[in-house]
């Protein structure tokens, strides 16, 4: 397994600063492994390097001490800042939007989710092209001083520019598969019920449970991509269908949101969110993040259930201060939320009841 040296640097601006145990855990996701993490403070990034010089000096010891092959930043470097660091580390360097890019590139396995995380990732490489063929650039004229007509620069601008536009092309033709379903599932009147939550809260363990489907399952970040649609039976009268969605991150990739906006249209089509919930996480936060990527996408107005999940590794009994749904979505607080176990099933029977209450309350609403 390839050793990486991780760095987390703690800023007085909170809007700089991630988690590290997420950071650990989707270093881990990527299939590499951390063999030092390097951590600091700062008032605010050094525009050249990120860090100051004798962080970068730590760094680079340890990124020789442990033979390791890229060094990670858990923050977003600039295109120029990681060329300046990789010239000192004498090393690949990679910032968190790139890290969570490959996690997508080795999960997505549909002709969609693969084209889906190409497009994300040349639109990330777009920004990172550098001027490494400056002896191929024009020259101010002269004789013997013309160059080429174009630069390797611009040569590869263009070609990831008609790669994306190709790319652009095939996702819409998806996108028109897509929406064709939409109107069928509509003309049929099968509610959709939508699955969203934080990376790694147990959304499709959570679906296989309630539909008997077979979608891959880990503990691990982003260990499913692709969406996946299936029918499931709440109550002997109401039949849904399910969809679980790619799993939301703290800051995630603005590249990637546009990139998987077909994909996350399924939930703005839906009749009511399942928001789950890992209750063992810091899950105030976790709901906030969710809900603020459910409003970029402007799907405030559907009603949502708050699934607590995975109770079964509660130590101290089941929290019962986790916030209730938003006023927004029409259905009285208190009832608005479960608490189960997606792994042993514990709680299913409560969720199912909820969820046809919640859709009957939707359609009068």
């Amino acid at each position: 397994m390839p050793h990486a040296v991780l760095v987390h640097i703690n800023f007085q601006n909170p809007r700089y600063n991630e988690e590290l145990r997420e950071f650990v855990q989707l270093t881990e996701s990527s299939g590499l492994l951390p063999v030092e993490t390097i951590t600091g403070s700062r008032a605010r990034p050094d525009a050249r390097f990120f860090i100051g010089s004798g962080k970068m000096e730590q760094v680079k010891q340890a990124a020789a001490l442990h033979d390791a092959g890229i060094v990670i930043f858990n923050h977003g470097l600039s295109p120029a800042q990681e060329r300046n660091l990789e010239r000192e580390i004498h090393c690949r360097v990679l910032d968190r939007v790139g890290l969570i890019l490959d996690i997508f590139s080795q999960r997505a396995r549909t002709y969609e989710g693969k084209l889906q995380v190409e497009l994300a990732q040349l639109q990330h490489l777009s920004t990172r092209l550098v001027r490494g063929w400056s002896h191929l650039e024009r020259q101010k004229g002269g004789i013997g001083l013309r160059g080429p007509g174009e630069t390797q620069l611009e040569t590869d601008r263009r070609l990831i520019g008609k790669r994306i536009k190709t790319i652009r092309a095939r996702l819409d033709k998806v996108k028109s598969r897509r929406e064709q379903g939409r109107r069928l599932r509509q003309r049929n009147r099968i509610p959709v019920v939508s699955l969203v939550g934080y990376t790694n809260a147990g959304k499709s363990t959570l679906f296989n449970r309630l539909t008997g489907a077979d979608v891959y399952c880990a503990d691990k970040l982003f260990a499913t991509l692709d969406p996946t649609i299936r029918k499931a039976r709440v109550a002997t009268d109401l039949s849904v269908l399910l969809s679980d969605t790619v799993g939301f991150i703290r800051h995630i990739p603005h590249d990637l949101v546009a990139s998987f906006h077909a994909t996350l249209d399924e939930i703005k089509s839906a009749n009511l969110l399942l928001h789950v919930v890992d209750i063992n996480d810091d899950h105030h936060a976790r709901i906030d993040e969710v809900n603020q990527v459910i409003a970029a996408l402007d799907a405030t107005s559907i009603p949502q259930v708050l699934v607590f999940n995975k109770t079964d590794l509660v130590e101290n009994g089941i929290s019962n201060d986790a916030p209730a749904a938003g006023a927004h979505n029409g259905i009285d607080g208190a009832s608005a939320r479960a608490w189960v176990s997606a792994r042993t099933g514990a709680g299913l029977p409560e969720l199912k009841r909820l969820l046809r209450q919640a859709l009957v309350s939707a359609a009068h609403a």
